[in-house]
């Protein structure tokens, strides 16, 4: 599939600030697609700009700044071709729960910072019912996270407690996302969270939105993705930006500014168009 998107980030400031060293998370991570072409325009100008990838393989670019400016302006623009994953075997892995990772990158991506009675019970129930096989449980897992979550679109904000999420049965993508990565980790299947694209519109009148969805690590396999807002494992119809143990570490623009007393306000455009291959 061929995606084509465009990603404006726009802060404005009711007087002139100094601004902070700022980290953006914009392009696409290398895997399973091939950058075509690429542009990212930022205003003011940065003074320095560098590009780098960090510990988890994102690619991740800082700008620094001087002099004062009201605004902070970043437009994000690039083509990709997507390619579908690698079929998963069946019944090929050991049998849940895992043996922790002794990994220090996949442990970082077993440690749940809110554990939570309800969510494991949860976990070890689809388990179970899968007769604690690896890949049955992760489609179980997704399969119910989307039949019983009223799904909404929040435009910020971080996510909600896992408990919250499978209490209330309510949530943005990002609080499915890390309700899916608490019941892995639950047994011990590594997990992280990852921010992109997606081809199908979020809400009927086709506003696009930066959206979330979680990566395990398989062994022998290594990270595949499942899709519980949409009851889906992830394909050809999804672009990651940026993978990380928690949802802070996948900010597509993260900075600050130097002032008091300042007004700050955010608006963010994203425009998405894609075509089958």
């Amino acid at each position: 599939m061929i995606f084509t998107v465009q990603h404006e980030t726009l802060y404005r400031y009711s007087v002139p600030v100094g601004l902070a060293q700022h980290v953006l998370r914009l392009e696409p991570r290398p895997g399973d697609c091939r950058l075509v072409a690429r542009e990212l325009l930022i205003e003011p100008l940065p003074t320095v700009r560098s590009s780098e990838t960090d510990e988890a393989g994102n690619h991740v670019v800082r700008v620094d700044f001087s002099g004062m400016s009201n605004l902070l302006s970043v437009v994000s623009r690039f083509t990709v071709e997507t390619f579908m994953p690698l079929l998963l075997p069946v019944g090929t892995l050991p049998a849940l729960p895992w043996t922790p990772w002794a990994d220090d990158a996949l442990a970082a991506c077993l440690f749940e910072p809110q554990p939570d009675a309800a969510v494991s019970d949860f976990a070890w129930a689809i388990a179970g019912r899968t007769g604690f096989e690896a890949v049955a449980f992760l489609d179980a897992l997704c399969d119910a996270l989307y039949q019983r979550t009223d799904r909404r679109v929040r435009i910020d904000g971080d996510a909600q407690s896992p408990a919250q999420t499978l209490a209330t049965a309510v949530g943005a993508c990002r609080d499915v996302t890390v309700l899916f990565m608490a019941a892995c980790r639950s047994l011990n299947i590594p997990a992280r969270f990852v921010s992109g694209y997606q081809a199908q519109a979020e809400t009927r009148d086709g506003l696009r939105f930066l959206h979330a969805w979680p990566e395990v690590h398989l062994p022998g396999i290594g990270w595949h993705g499942w899709d519980p807002t949409h009851g889906t494992r992830v394909g050809d119809d999804h672009v990651a930006l940026c993978a990380a143990p928690r949802q802070a570490g996948t900010m597509p623009v993260e900075g600050g500014f130097y002032a008091n007393g300042v007004t700050a306000t955010l608006d963010c455009r994203v425009e998405i168009a894609t075509r089958a291959q």
